[in-house]
């Protein structure tokens, strides 16, 4: 037990310590910040691996206390880590996938002058978001939460001379400010009635019997809230597709392993909050499957290679938040390892393509590249076949149980609306299937049309995506029996359904992604003068879509127009006012006293002495 508790401390402690010896070293030995941030998070992954070997199958867990945080009357909060099955399973994901993007990084930015900066600050990121998900209470939760959120803002904005990219950084930030307006209310609230911010005593028949009724829909409903800021959800998620702006590993860092798979994490860290009222599930379901339509739909339309792994990392998270609306919070983490797989596979094979083609990201100025690049084709394809829902890539398996998890549902908010649920989650796969085809399409089949001479990544970088691509082949299906059921105990035991035997029920439970490629490579490869007659008639979809629904024109007018307005009014009276007024006024006071000043200031002896026996007389009138 001594042994388990040093290991979860040093989890933490060492991707801390690599961000503080990459930056101190690396400025010194720049070619050494690479693999000292990499050699961290891979001691990270070995620690995870021996923890969760060493936790049984009962509901066993460690913690370690670092000391006493807070303390005032009855109440205490310590600083303290826990480490069960579903902390486990975040971990494994942000330590694995996260070495593997950080080996990937040493190639990616081997020729940028500032990378000691860029991988102490992705170091940083690893060790706060473990922080996230070892925290054993909200508050030290909320630390990592907001160490994710100012790393985001530090690697979004890397390239900070940019004034886009430093602007994206900013959104970032912001927006999960925003959010974070839920977690505080809703830590107030449970601390309030329950006494306690502990996340596994929160979750009790006990401690939920303290909530009055409205106090709990609003608790389940400000925690969702907070949600929508890190795992980018309506009315919150416009800043995730901005974050493009930051180097690719960290677009795959952030997609993958870390900062937006926190929402969900919450989810079901907190299930039991969520559950305390049906509104609040219900709630979540409706609003996830907005979101993954709405996400989508744009991404149908984008030129941008990264902008369309970028609307589709949105949707898929409005997927994994359908399960938990429907109380599969195993599906919805079951779906968490899965994108992990294949999605750092996506994020990193479009920066091979980005990198080969000298910096080019319009897939319109791309195409032909599987001659020219095929290890980053075959990579890309294969992660393309799983986000697509086909079997028997990682995709489907953990698709087809978001699917089966909607027809459990059993909330009475939802029962009546489960054929419209099934026929908008459906409608969104084969969406999610006709995007990545086109963007495969466009990227490496056909003939070339950029200027550049692309070329293949070196091996550094094509290693890990190999990597990435065989858990996408693979991964879910050595999962998909074990990894919903492996964490209850932390989460509600889900009830799993096998899909139909054999061959023929791996072509039913795919159909929505054959459905999807297959029209891909209709329009865009067999005939691709057909879209443009698409195009032509369907315009005002296009012209909506493209514009991203004008959701940011939208917050730009009714929020952040009238706010700086209001602003620059304030300012200009406090700038009259007081700054001015004061300005006036402290002339006036000193021209006051210089003109006293000159009318004592004599030059006569007897003036003087007279002045100093006024005053002593005034002292000792005051003080005798």
């Amino acid at each position: 037990m001594q042994s388990s508790q040093g290991l979860l401390t040093l989890l933490v402690l060492i991707p801390a310590l690599g961000s503080a010896l990459t930056y101190g070293i690396g400025r010194r030995l720049p070619a050494l910040s690479g693999f000292i941030a990499t050699l961290a998070v891979v001691a990270a992954f070995g620690c995870t691996v021996s923890l969760w070997r060493g936790i049984g199958v009962g509901a066993e867990s460690v913690t370690v206390s670092l000391g006493s945080w807070l303390s005032f009357g009855s109440f205490s909060l310590p600083l303290e880590l826990y480490f069960d099955r579903l902390s486990a399973v975040m971990c494994l994901v942000i330590t694995g996938i996260g070495s593997l993007i950080h080996l990937y990084a040493t190639g990616y930015m081997a020729h940028d002058p500032s990378r000691p900066r860029f991988f102490a600050y992705l170091n940083l990121f690893v060790a706060a978001m473990l922080i996230l998900v070892l925290g054993k209470s909200l508050p030290v939760v909320f630390i990592g939460w907001e160490g994710v959120g100012l790393c985001s803002y530090l690697l979004i904005g890397f390239w900070y001379s940019n004034r886009d990219y430093a602007s994206a950084g900013r959104k970032a930030f912001v927006m999960n400010r925003i959010g974070d307006v839920g977690f505080l209310v809703a830590m107030a609230i449970l601390l309030q009635y329950c006494g306690t911010l502990d996340v596994v005593n929160l979750n009790t028949p006990q401690m939920l019997a303290k909530l009055p009724a409205d106090m709990g829909l609003i608790a389940g409903l400000m925690l969702f809230f907070a949600a929508t800021g890190k795992s980018a959800q309506l009315p919150l998620f416009t800043w995730l597709p901005d974050a493009m702006a930051g180097p690719t590993p960290v677009s795959a860092l952030i997609h993958a392993a870390t900062m937006v798979t926190a929402g969900i994490y919450l989810m079901g860290r907190m299930h039991g909050v969520l559950e305390f009222d049906p509104a609040v599930p219900a709630t979540i379901m409706w609003v996830a499957l907005a979101t993954a339509a709405l996400a989508a739909t744009v991404a149908l339309v984008q030129n941008d290679i990264k902008k369309v792994l970028a609307y589709s990392t949105v949707s898929q998270l409005g997927f994994m938040f359908v399960a938990v609306g429907a109380g599969c919070y195993g599906v919805a983490l079951f779906h968490v390892v899965t994108h992990a797989f294949f999605k750092a596979c996506l994020f990193l094979s479009a920066g091979s393509v980005i990198h080969g083609c000298h910096h080019e990201q319009d897939m319109q100025r791309m195409g032909g590249l599987a001659a020219k690049m095929p290890l980053t084709c075959v990579s890309y394809g294969v992660a393309t076949l799983a986000i697509a829902g086909i079997a028997p890539f990682a995709g489907y398996f953990s698709k087809h149980a978001i699917f089966e998890s909607i027809h459990e549902i059993s909330n009475p908010y939802l029962t009546a609306q489960l054929p419209l649920i099934g026929f908008i989650a459906t409608s969104v796969a084969v969406c999610t299937a006709l995007y990545m085809g086109r963007s495969f399409i466009l990227t490496f089949l056909g003939s070339y049309r950029g200027s550049e001479h692309p070329h293949e990544a070196p091996l550094v970088m094509t290693a890990p995506v190999f990597v990435l691509a065989a858990l996408s082949v693979v991964g879910g299906l050595l999962l998909h029996h074990s990894l919903p059921t492996y964490v209850t105990g932390p989460l509600p035991p889900t009830a799993l359904h096998e899909a139909a035997p054999g061959i023929l029920g791996y072509l039913i439970g795919s159909v929505p992604g054959i459905v999807g490629i297959g029209l891909a490579v209709w329009l865009y490869l067999i005939a691709p003068s057909l879209t443009k007659t698409i195009r032509k008639f369907a315009w005002p979809f296009e012209k909506l879509f493209s514009g991203k629904y004008f959701i940011d024109e939208l917050y730009d007018r009714a929020i952040i127009a009238p706010v700086a307005a209001i602003s620059r009014i304030v300012s200009r009276t406090i700038n009259q006012t007081v700054v001015e007024g004061s300005g006036g006024a402290i002339g006036v006071v000193t021209s006051a006293v210089g003109e006293l000043t000159c009318r004592v200031t004599t030059g006569q002896v007897a003036t003087y002495v007279l002045i100093m026996f006024g005053a002593i007389a005034v002292l000792l009138r005051l003080f005798v």
